[in-house]
Formats: structure tokens, sequence, C-alpha cells
């Protein structure tokens, strides 16, 4: 029963059968229910087109780039009092640095204009060295107009007003002086200081990095962070195999335990084991410690025979199926279930279809940095457009899936200081070796995602904002987020770019339920990654009790209290109210109902390249 085998994927079970009929797609060559209308089949010469521009454009769309360029191009030359306000400003600033030039900058004293707070590339002291001051003083002026020159221009639609303005940031951040030898200091010094031998070290690093990225080998220092022998190294065992997941039950270390379960369900775009890191920071050891019994979805990496793959594919033969499993093993007749990020968004998903048929096995619903409402999804929105999900639509169908490294490049460019400019300094410039830690090898153990499921994800969710509008379909029939009855507990992190905290503090708006919200420091996986113990980490929260009114994040955050420390003991002790009482641990599976030991944990779903 909990082997995998090939009949088809997903068998009627629990709460996810369907009766509704179903009509051939020749978009995805399989099957959609009555209420999802998807576009026409993309001819094989378009997609063989756009797979090509890809290689050169990273996988962006160049119609969308150019549609948000001609907008503002147009706009701004109807405007002539921006173009006048425009023009002061580059005559002011070019006087504020040449009074700088002339007085301050041969004393290396003061500035005409200060880094932003998250800036560091010209911290070091040998910048307030002449004729270093002025190269990147220029240039903070420099970016600070075209900054304002691609902001406010009436007309401009906010969306291309951002790709716009991001696509003048990335370009001058290319351009910045701390990127190159003859004008960074630090850089001069060591070069000088070491003969050379920063740069030979440097284009070694470079080759090496080279060579990796064309073999597909792993990072320099991954290798001494391998899944099951210090990282994912919780003791469990595989009760279960789908097509698209196993499911890791892990062994007892209390003699009772909660009689409520836990099922987390993390992300498919990346591997489950950053909640099970190294023994000090796993959160699947911290609650398995204190008495719950844990359950851990693993997600398969597809390839491009599981092109056809869908999101309800993943809500049946991933969560329903392993809810199903929890029950007959546990004998609970409710789980506490917890969602990560992507997985937040599938589990609610299926809570909502679960409320829909009155299937009442689910106890309470964390979500960590997961949304649900994709109206402000945050930077990740400058890459989701009509043109730029069609142009990805053509790319995944030709390969069958969405590449790890091709969604890598989406990220690094949100924070191309901090992951390309920075790393090449460092590593490239300064000849400095990099150290890895287990959340910097996990980060780069990406998986890909599969034809379908990601083409519907970015196109239901991510531009048609159907979840949270009440129009997902989930066997045929729409769900609403308002029938969900558990109580909700949200977590969010204070500087995330991929779930901002404000979106994800939408589930007040969208549920019918008691919500405890709180809102961590770090980003979208450190803060989440954050045992007792972790320095410099606080954490606000707060509960809405069904029917108390509505209350807008700002106002949240100016009245919510501020705790220091970790948020787990906070989190463990809501989730240890909703667990029941203490029994006696259960078996490793359960023989008689079908569910075998098939591998020790961490199984072989996360082990696949």
């Amino acid at each position: 029963m909990n082997e995998l085998v090939p009949q088809p994927l997903l068998s009627p079970t629990h709460s996810s059968s369907s009766s509704t009929e179903r009509l051939a797609s020749p978009w995805l060559g399989t099957t959609i229910s009555e209420c999802e209308e998807r576009p026409g089949p993309s001819p094989i010469l378009d997609r063989l087109t756009k797979t090509w521009l890809g290689h050169f454009t990273a996988n962006l769309s160049p119609a969308s780039l150019i549609n948000a360029y001609v907008d503002w191009m147009i706009h701004l030359g109807a405007s002539p009092s921006k173009q006048h306000e425009l023009t002061v400003k580059a005559l002011r600033k070019s006087f504020r640095l040449m009074l700088y030039m002339l007085t301050a900058a041969p004393l290396h004293d003061g500035a005409c204009i200060d880094p932003l707070p998250q800036d560091k590339r010209f911290s070091d002291p040998a910048w307030q060295q002449w004729p270093y001051n002025l190269m990147y003083q220029g240039f903070l002026l420099t970016q600070q107009w075209w900054h304002n020159a691609t902001m406010g221009t009436r007309g401009v639609s906010k969306h291309h007003e951002d790709v716009v303005t991001f696509a003048a940031r990335q370009f001058l951040d290319m351009l910045s002086p701390s990127n190159f030898l003859l004008t960074n200091p630090v850089v001069l010094s060591e070069t000088l200081k070491s003969g050379g031998e920063n740069l030979v070290r440097g284009l070694g690093y470079e080759f090496e990095d080279r060579l990796r990225d064309f073999t597909g080998t792993k990072a320099e220092g991954a290798e001494a962070f391998v899944v099951g022998k210090n990282v994912g190294v919780t003791e469990g065992k595989v009760v279960l195999r789908t097509r698209v997941a196993e499911l890791i039950q892990y062994s007892p270390t209390t003699e009772s335990v909660y009689a409520t379960p836990v099922l987390i369900v993390p992300a498919w775009i990346m591997k489950y084991y950053v909640l099970d890191l190294s023994p000090h920071n796993s959160l699947v050891k911290y609650l398995v410690d204190r008495g719950h019994t844990v359950f851990m979805i693993s997600w398969k990496n597809p390839g491009k025979e599981d092109r056809d793959l869908s999101m309800d594919d993943y809500r049946r033969a991933g969560v329903m199926q392993a809810i199903d499993a929890i029950g007959a093993i546990t004998g609970s007749e409710r789980i506490n279930a917890v969602g990560y990020c992507l997985g937040g968004t599938l589990l609610a998903i299926a809570a909502a279809a679960m409320a829909q048929d009155g299937d009442t096995r689910l106890e309470s619903i964390s979500f960590f940095t997961a949304q649900v409402d994709f109206e402000e999804p945050g930077e990740l929105s400058l890459f989701i457009d009509e043109s730029q999900v069609t142009f990805l639509e053509d790319v995944m169908a030709h390969q069958g899936y969405l590449d790890s490294r091709q969604m890598a490049g989406a990220f690094q460019m949100l924070r191309s200081n901090d992951l390309i400019w920075s790393r090449r300094l460092r590593r490239y410039l300064l000849g400095q070796k990099e150290s890895m830690n287990d959340l910097m090898t996990w980060n780069a153990d990406a998986t890909r995602m599969p034809f379908r499921m990601h083409a519907e994800y970015l196109r239901q969710l991510f531009l048609n904002n159907e979840l949270a509008e009440g129009r997902y379909c989930v066997d045929g029939r729409m769900v609403a987020l308002t029938d969900i009855r558990s109580p909700i507990f949200a977590v969010a992190t204070m500087t995330d770019h991929v779930a901002p905290w404000r979106s994800a503090y939408k589930i007040h708006l969208l549920t019918d339920t008691d919500v405890t919200f709180l809102l961590t420091s770090g980003g979208h996986n450190a803060g989440i990654v954050s045992p007792p113990g972790h320095p410099n980490r606080f954490y606000q929260m707060a509960t809405r009790h069904h029917g108390d009114p509505h209350i807008d994040p700002d106002t949240w955050q100016s009245r919510a209290l501020k705790t220091e420390g970790s948020w787990w003991p906070a989190w463990q002790a809501w989730l240890a109210e909703r667990s029941g009482k203490r029994v006696g641990a259960p078996e490793m599976g359960n023989a008689k109902r079908g569910y075998t030991v098939l591998d020790d944990a961490p199984g072989r779903y996360v082990l696949e390249a």
C-alpha cells in the first residue's frame, strides 16, 4: 500500500476523491476540470524560439522588458515637468560633487551622500582616501538620480515602473567602482601587499566555479555537509512513498508523546532538510525532543518524465496521502499541519478543500513564510506578468521542467549586491576562499519544477491570484479559504524578499478563524532556522480571535509586544496546547494497515540530484 506502484498516480482516498467529469487538455497533454480554463498550446516553433532566447536572457522575456521600458520612455517624454525636475536634480548633484571635489575630497572630510544602511560596498576606511572617495560619491549620486528618473512618472504602470527601476539598478550595480581592480582601493592594497597572489588565487577560483557550473557539481565546501551523515540526521523511517513524495516518520526520544501528531509540508522548490539541518538547529529534533510525533514530506526531484504532474497531484499524492497515512499509523483522528513557503500555500489549498468536504482532521494549521494572497508578492513580482509567464511556459514545455539553475538566477538578481557582486569581489578579486555552512549548502541543493505544476502555480496563483479571490479549483470546484475553521499560527520574517510579511499578514483577511501572527527577525530561511540561543533574534506575536475587528499590519507591529530570543518556544507552546494528552509513543509505520517501513531517513528522494 505504501510502496510506489505504476498504477494511476492517485487512487481515491479519504477526502481526496473526485467525482467531477474531466476534459482533455491539449495544452498540458492531460486533463483539467471544467472550471479550469487554460490558453491553447504554443506551436513547437514558438517554444524552440523562446528556449533559444532564454539562453541569452536568463529566461527573462525580452518583450516584458521592452514593454516596461517603452511605457516609461513614452510617459517620461510626455512629462516636461518631470524632465525639468530631473534636469535640476542633475545640475544640483553635479554642483555638489564638484564642490566636494574642490573642498572636502582632498581633505578626506565628510561626504555629500551616504550609502543606504544595507549597502556595505564602501564601508572600508580606504574608500575615504582621494580619489576613491570622489569615485564612490559620484557613483552614489548617479545611482540616486537614476532612481529618481525611473520613479514617479505619472501614467507608468506600477509593474513597469518597478521593472525599469530594477533594471537600472542592476546595470548600475554592475558598474560600481567596487567591482573593478583599478577603482577599488581595498583590492589594490591587497594586490600590492601580496604581490598579486590574490588575483592568481581568484583566477583559479573562477576557473573552478566555471568548471563546476559546466559539470553540474556542487559548490566548493558542500562536500563537508552530506545529507544523512551530518545534515538531515534526525532518526526516522520512510513509511510512505508515492510518485511525488516520501513520508518520513521520526523516531520518538521521549517515553510519552502528545496524542496529536505533526505533519510538516515543506516547499518542493528546495529539499526538506532545511527544517532538519544540523542537530543544534533542527526544528524536527526540537519538536521530537519535546514529545511531538513528527512526520515530514520529502518531495521527489522531478525529471522530464514528470512534466505533466499538476498542483493537484502534489496535493493528493503529497498532502492528502500523508494525512491518510498518519491517521492509519498513529490512530489519531486529528493532526497539526505545518506548511513552509510553497508548502504552506499547498497546505492552505488542501485545508480549504478539506473544509468544503467537511473533513475535520486538521486540529491546527501553521504557516511559515507562506503566502495565500499574491497581489503583493514582493520583488519576485518583477518577473511575473503575462509575457513572462508565457515565455517560461514555453521554455518549460520544451524541456519538461524548470531547472534549479534557471530559478537561482532570478533570486540572485533580487540581491545582486550580496549574491553576485560582493561574492565576485571577495572570491575573484581578493582571492578569499568561501566557508560553507549547513544553511548555505542546503540553499545550493535546489530541485527542479515540473512543467505543468509550475505553470499552474505561476498563472493561477502569482498572475491571477485565484486562491485569495475564491476562484482556485480543486476537483472541479472552487474552494475558499474562508471555509477553514482550524486555528492558524502564521510566522513571517521581517526581511523576507520572497514572501513579504505584510503579504503574509493578509491571512487575517482571508480566513474566518483564530489567527496567531508572529513576526520574527531574519530573512525567508534564516528567520525560520532560528533555534534558542541564536544571537540577535527577536519576535512579536499577537492573536486575533474570530470576530475581532481587523488591525492593519503597521498598527499591529506598533502594538505587538517585542520579545527577545527565538520564536520556536512560543510556537511549540501554542502547538502543545492543541496536541492533546501524553500517550505512549506509536510504532514506526503500521504494517497491519499497509504502511511498512521502507527505508531509514532521510530516504531516497532527497538524495536524487
